[in-house]
């Protein structure tokens, strides 16, 4: 079978050659749109399927893009005056709205490219001759750029890679393992890492703090990384979702530290709800050449439109709109009735981080019962039938069930090194552009008031689940932590003298249906094949558990069910060795009786055309024989009785199977 891709990049190119072939003397206007509708939307079948909802403001910054092409056409005097005065406005409103003062700006696709330019800038300042001697400068003294371990993935190795340095000039340092968050650099261990590199001769510098982690959305302790920094003459780079709360009345000191450092990157699209804007870098540095050297700037024109879509964005919102859309989605979060859930979770799936607004709350799922936490009893559960149907979507994880069942609400599950497996409600980051609104919010709650009591009772009846299963011979315990219920389970028939062939058929046969009686079963709990990208074969998974599961008839339960199917599985074999044996048999008698008949009537008879006559002249008084099959003794005949008769009685006594027998009476 050809791979899909290949098969849609021939399509593709078949249409290029029609399009070439069509338009050998250029296409009108109208043609061309309808070919680029016909590319966004000619191929979506599935039904609901829309684009984003974007609102003025987002036209506004979509506008921005095709302005910015007229404009560039303009005189190239005209240009300069026009593309200076929207660069410096846009720094200039920014700066102020996130209290950054003296700043300058870079603006850039990629929201790593920021950083990039800035390490180029600091290597430029720290190495007076780089820019003539290039790396020779660095081979002696080897720079080192510091990050927290809780950054995003990949980062330091893109800095690494843009600026054509070793991975040894990188180093990562651990977050607090015994005092402070588990996501907060330590800066103690920072101190004695910069301490150490700088007597074995390298040249600390860069650090890369967070305000609002990747994951967790924690802050580090800027003021006193920002000391450290001064101390070492080092450069102090934030990033982070938590810098959009600057621009709040009221902002915790631990944010308004940033303020202090000697850059920062932010991403007002995600924040404002803004499609196709750049994120912007702020620095200060008083050497204008050096900032040039390092591409923070730029002579060209062209190049300080990508400002312009921000521009026109931040003039339509304005000052009080641009403050709403970030106050709107730090209230978002403290609109979580944390008396109702935190302390349900905080019993029933251990320790939660509990972050203060605006950060992301996590509402880890997947850890086990902690024993500093133990397990409170569940509330009742009035509606157990809904459970089934909502986790019956193919065992997808928690989180992405909790996503399905409130797209608004922006949640999405991140994988922490400590916590888990986490569902991630940051407003910041997805309300503006989601539309996200109190109600969004309540309904997760309630979603999360109906999960929170199926997943603990899940989580407390797994080891009970599997100790049960391990008690039965007949049972294998399936391990998959990647399925979020109770666990799975194989049934192991209890035949030995069985070939590996005919026993892994047997295993399939029984467990299949296994898997098709228990589905029958009038319960709330779901039973699957299991995961899509599960290793284990012929086996069945049992989805999430309510309060009132006894776990020991469940698994007493499937073992009776498959004990009966493997019973009746051999009772059928027996029954499949009596009919082959009775067909032999009457094989045999059918061969007996004709040569019986041919003995009797004579060859003449059997002729097609002197048999007839010569029944005719002489009738032959032949005694007819009926045949009956038993399946427990095989065949007996029975002398005047009619075969129809026999016929009608095998059909009553045995159903269906009997017409296959029909054609040997």
């Amino acid at each position: 079978m050809m791979d899909p891709t290949l098969a849609e990049m021939g399509n593709h190119l078949s249409d290029a050659m029609k399009i070439l072939e069509s338009g050998k003397f250029g296409q009108d206007v109208v043609s061309i749109l309808q070919l680029v509708q016909n590319l966004m939307h000619g191929d979506d079948d599935q039904q609901g399927q829309r684009m984003q909802y974007v609102g003025e403001q987002g036209h506004m910054a979509l506008l921005g893009h095709s302005l910015a092409a007229y404009i560039s056409v303009l005189e190239r005097e005209r240009l300069r005056k026009l593309t200076t005065r929207i660069l410096s406005d846009t720094t200039l409103w920014l700066c102020r709205l996130f209290r950054y003062e003296n700043g300058s700006a870079y603006y850039h696709e990629d929201d790593r490219e920021g950083l990039v330019k800035v390490c180029r800038l600091v290597i430029n300042t720290h190495y007076e001759d780089y820019a003539t001697e290039g790396f020779t400068m660095l081979s002696s003294k080897h720079p080192v750029i510091y990050q927290s371990a809780a950054c995003r993935p990949g980062l330091g190795q893109h800095l690494c890679s843009q600026l054509a340095l070793p991975l040894s000039c990188l180093c990562i340092v651990p977050c607090n393992t015994m005092f402070g968050s588990l996501h907060q650099m330590d800066v103690a261990l920072l101190d004695k890492l910069i301490r150490d590199d700088r007597e074995s001769g390298k040249v600390p510098l860069l650090l890369i703090a967070n305000a609002g982690t990747p994951g967790a959305g924690h802050t580090d302790k800027l003021s006193r990384l920002k000391e450290l920094c001064v101390q070492y003459n080092m450069w102090l780079h934030v990033e982070g979702v938590n810098l959009a709360t600057l621009a709040l009345g009221q902002v915790s000191s631990a944010v308004t530290a940033a303020t202090k450092c000697d850059s920062m990157t932010l991403t007002p699209g995600p924040w404002l709800g803004l499609p196709a804007v750049p994120a912007v870098t702020l620095y200060r540095h008083e050497d204008p050449a050096l900032s040039l050297a390092a591409g923070l700037t730029s002579s060209q024109p062209v190049e300080k439109l990508r400002a312009l879509p921000l521009w026109l964005s931040l003039q339509y919102l304005g000052h009080d709109g641009i403050l709403q859309r970030i106050k709107h989605a730090s209230q978002l979060v403290s609109t979580l009735p944390t008396s109702f859930w935190m302390p349900t979770l905080m019993h029933c799936v251990g320790p939660t981080l509990c972050l203060l607004d605006p950060t992301p709350r996590l509402l880890p799922f997947t850890r086990a019962v902690s024993p500093l936490f133990p397990p409170s009893p569940c509330p009742p559960i009035s509606a157990g039938a809904q459970f089934k149907g909502f986790f019956q979507c193919k065992g997808l994880p928690l989180g992405e069930q909790l996503a399905q069942q409130v797209p608004l609400s922006g949640v999405d599950v991140v994988e922490l090194e400590d916590e888990g497996t986490c569902v991630r409600f940051s407003p910041l980051m997805t309300a503006a552009a989601l539309g996200t609104q109190e109600n969004d919010v309540a309904a997760l709650v309630e979603k999360l008031g109906e999960m929170i009591p199926v997943l603990s009772c899940t989580l407390r009846y797994r080891q009970d689940f599997k100790d049960e299963v391990l008690q039965q011979a007949s049972l294998s315990y399936i391990e998959d932590l990647s399925w979020p219920g109770l666990g799975g389970v194989r049934y192991e028939p209890r035949a030995t003298d069985l070939d590996e062939d005919k026993r892994q058929h047997s295993v399939e046969k029984i467990n299949n249906d296994l898997l098709k009686k228990l589905m029958e079963l009038d319960t709330d709990l779901y039973f699957s094949g299991g995961p899509e990208f599960c290793e284990e074969k012929n086996c069945i998974f049992i989805g999430m558990a309510t309060e009132d599961l006894d776990v020991a008839e469940l698994v007493e339960t499937i073992v009776s069910i498959g004990r009966e199917i493997e019973e009746s599985g051999k009772l059928f074999e027996n029954m499949t060795e009596v009919v082959r044996r009775g067909i032999q048999e009457a094989e045999l008698q059918l061969q007996k009786a004709n040569e019986e008949k041919l003995m009797e009537e004579g060859v003449l008879r059997q002729i097609p055309l002197v048999g007839p006559v010569l029944n005719w002249f002489s009738p032959v008084q032949a005694s007819v024989k009926g045949r009956t099959f038993n399946l427990a003794e095989g065949i007996d005949v029975l002398k005047g009785i009619k075969c129809h008769k026999v016929a009608h009685s095998t059909t009553c006594c045995f159903g269906k199977l009997a017409s296959i027998y029909r054609m040997f009476l």
